[in-house]
């Protein structure tokens, strides 16, 4: 099983919200997850952003692969 870790999205039309998950590489963007693990709301000022970084490492740890969107939000927050 490839583990990613990656956005989903929920909110409404034209106010999307994202939340950081880990989910198998094979299930579709807004399906099942295994855990979330973070929050990213771009539409507000300035754009909020929370992770749980113990999680993240762990995940990333046991081999998790972050998408590139994912990789930027880690790399703001000073985790990867």
């Amino acid at each position: 099983m490839a583990v990613r870790l990656r956005l989903k999205r929920t909110g409404t039309t034209n106010k999307p919200c994202w939340r950081v998950i880990v989910a198998d590489s094979k299930s579709p963007r807004d399906g099942r997850h295994i855990e979330e693990v973070g929050y990213y709301n771009p539409t507000v000022d300035p754009a909020e952003l929370r992770l749980k970084e113990d999680r993240i490492k762990y995940w990333l740890s046991v081999g998790a692969q972050p998408t590139n969107q994912v990789k930027s939000l880690l790399r703001r927050m000073k985790i990867a």
